[in-house]
């Protein structure tokens, strides 16, 4: 009987975030994951993947890529200046020189395609309007997509991340040692997150349940103004709550890049996850990942 060949995953951008789902990968496909350092290779066979070094900046070097995955997760961002994302352009492209296809592609966006909502609740069918142009360039890179799953027939889902935390490297200690502030309760914002392990569990989910050329909001259940998750994480770590300040004496203490981020408020509507993605998150909020994490008090 002629042997069946593996299936091939190939890993585009292969952060913490898809180092997450290697594993699981790996016991089921033969999983190729992308790196421009060839110091990261080690590390990427330990999980199990075979290391491909390669570079979306670099069209050279993408010419291996050619018919290579049946599956593709997409975690690479974009450029971080211009208006497109040619990262995304050059990798539809090499994936599609030869004339083969992937059967599916995973894509991580960012719920900053919304732009400012005012702390509406909205779900995936809310127009985009991003307010930043690092936004700009990832809806720019989910058109991309979107269009490449229409002509080819490419089942393409696209997950917009809010903030990933985890309970170790992504928390924002570093601002709670410095003493940045926040803004008060009757000014703030509210803001969305994702555990990182969740969020690599919905890559893998989408990459097999999610629907043709389908977005979903891959966001946990939390209800939270920044204010409070800054506090959550400061009770967890052991370390003074943040100093609340109104909006208008915050200019001079923080970067452009936080005040961005206190300047949008949304809340996200996650149940096209459960329902769709048949997901059950291992961290449904913050509070419960936190408090699970915080050591027990004798």
């Amino acid at each position: 009987m002629k042997r069946r060949k593996m299936k091939q995953v190939l890993i585009v951008g292969s952060g913490d975030v898809a180092r997450r789902i290697i594993p699981w990968l790996a016991a089921r496909f033969r999983v190729l994951a992308m790196t421009r350092r060839t110091e990261e290779c080690a590390s990427l066979r330990a999980l199990g993947a075979i290391p491909l070094v390669a570079d979306l900046d670099l069209p050279d070097t993408l010419h291996r890529l050619a018919g290579l995955a049946d599956y593709v997760l997409h975690c690479a961002p974009p450029p971080a200046q211009g208006g497109d994302d040619p990262r995304t352009r050059r990798l539809l492209a090499a994936l599609t020189r030869r004339g083969s296809l992937p059967r599916r592609i995973s894509y991580i966006s960012t719920t900053g395609v919304y732009g400012d909502c005012g702390g509406a609740w909205l779900d995936e069918t809310r127009p985009l309007r991003p307010d930043s142009a690092r936004a700009g360039r990832r809806v720019a890179a989910e058109a991309r997509l979107r269009g490449f799953g229409r002509r080819t027939g490419c089942r393409v889902s696209i997950l917009r991340a809010p903030g990933i935390y985890d309970t170790d490297a992504r928390l924002p200690r570093a601002r709670l040692l410095k003493g940045d502030p926040v803004l008060v309760a009757e000014e703030d914002v509210y803001t969305n997150h994702i555990h990182a392990d969740d969020l690599a569990r919905l890559l893998g989910l989408a990459l097999f349940r999610g629907r043709p050329n389908r977005v979903y909001n891959a966001s946990d259940d939390s209800v939270l103004q920044m204010g409070e998750y800054f506090d959550l994480v400061a009770d967890a770590v052991g370390l003074p709550r943040p100093p609340r300040l109104p909006r208008a004496e915050l200019g001079g203490r923080l970067s452009p890049l936080t005040l961005s981020f206190m300047s949008e408020s949304r809340r996200l509507n996650n149940g096209r996850i459960k329902r769709e993605l048949r997901v059950r998150l291992r961290y449904p909020t913050v509070a419960a990942a936190l408090g699970a994490a915080r050591p027990a008090v004798s």
